[in-house]
């Protein structure tokens, strides 16, 4: 079975192990107390993911939908080249801020 967890701090939220089906559950109940901390915006940050898969954007979905409703924002760093390819691939990478991010750099 995949591991993952968030590190959450000060606006920040870092996402470490995988992102899969067996993951994602945990992850989405980690996440709750990321949109009660006081900062508008929350920078999600992919740079220690391990391998992701085609959940992950559904992830990010439920994240920006979560984020309108507590009235933040949500802008994802460091998104991996799999997962900027899916998002453009299914039409996504508008709704998920990724439109100007051509690498796993950003």
């Amino acid at each position: 079975m995949s591991k993952a967890e968030l590190d959450i701090a000060e606006g920040r939220v870092k996402i470490r192990g995988a992102i899969d089906f067996d993951t994602v559950p945990d992850l989405l109940r980690q996440s709750h107390k990321m949109f009660s901390r006081p900062e508008s915006t929350i920078v999600v940050d992919f740079s220690e993911i391990e391998h992701t898969k085609s959940v992950g954007l559904a992830l990010m979905i439920e994240w920006l939908r979560q984020a309108r409703r507590a009235g933040k924002k949500v802008e994802f760093a460091h998104v991996p080249t799999q997962m900027l390819a899916m998002a453009k691939a299914s039409g996504l990478e508008s709704i998920l801020g990724l439109q100007n991010k051509d690498s796993a750099t950003s």
